[in-house]
């Protein structure tokens, strides 16, 4: 009996911080996007350029966690630096993140096309199987055999501009890009020569 009402309390306790989280201002939060985020990555985040990415329908978690990236916080340094996004995002709240991370999530994707027959099979090898020699695994092992990924870790790159997963890929094994958690993508990206890096995101462009 003793233990049922000290529970009781808790339970109220936990709903009540629950219950205080505000919803993300979406009304806001499309307004952002159609003026802020519009000219590099289109109103509904099907980018019109293959340098910067689609984010229609990315995880919300994800996308989240790349905006914050992108800013300093308490002062220290961004994680992912990158000096227009870091324009950005520095006037945003962590509210407005999480608010933009669930419009742009809730977007229909606009997919790209596999361009390149030449290296469709050698992508495809990679992509299911990886290079047994290399050491290379398999990138449907974290991103999912049709590329939908997962929250929070891995991103959703099916039908992604194969220029702009290219380009990813590259800055990580270079060690431009290092947001990556435990290395892990570095550590695979600097397996992959250029040929074996365009084969793949060419792949994954086509990927449903």
């Amino acid at each position: 009996m003793i233990k049922r009402s000290l529970l009781l309390p808790l339970l109220l306790v936990a709903g009540g911080l629950q219950a205080q989280e505000p919803a993300p201002d979406l009304a806001k939060a499309k307004m952002t996007a159609e003026t802020v985020c519009a000219g590099c990555h289109g109103p509904d985040g099907n980018s019109p350029i293959s340098a910067n990415p689609k984010i229609a329908g990315q995880h919300e978690e994800y996308l989240y966690k790349q905006l914050r990236a992108f800013k300093s916080w308490d002062g220290k340094p961004p994680e992912r630096e990158n000096p227009i996004m870091g324009a950005m995002v520095a006037g945003l709240e962590d509210a407005d993140m999480k608010a933009l991370a669930v419009y742009f999530a809730s977007q229909k994707l606009q997919p790209e096309s596999a361009k390149n027959a030449e290296t469709a099979q050698q992508g495809q090898d990679i992509w299911r199987a990886g290079i047994t020699a290399k050491g290379l695994p398999a990138c449907s092992g974290c991103h999912g055999p049709t590329g939908a990924g997962m929250p929070v870790q891995y991103p959703r790159i099916a039908g992604q501009f194969a220029e702009y997963t290219e380009a990813q890929l590259k800055a990580f094994r270079d060690g431009v890009r290092k947001n990556d958690p435990n290395l892990m993508m570095q550590t695979i990206a600097l397996k992959m020569t250029d040929a074996e890096i365009k084969a793949v995101a060419d792949y994954v462009a086509g990927l449903r």
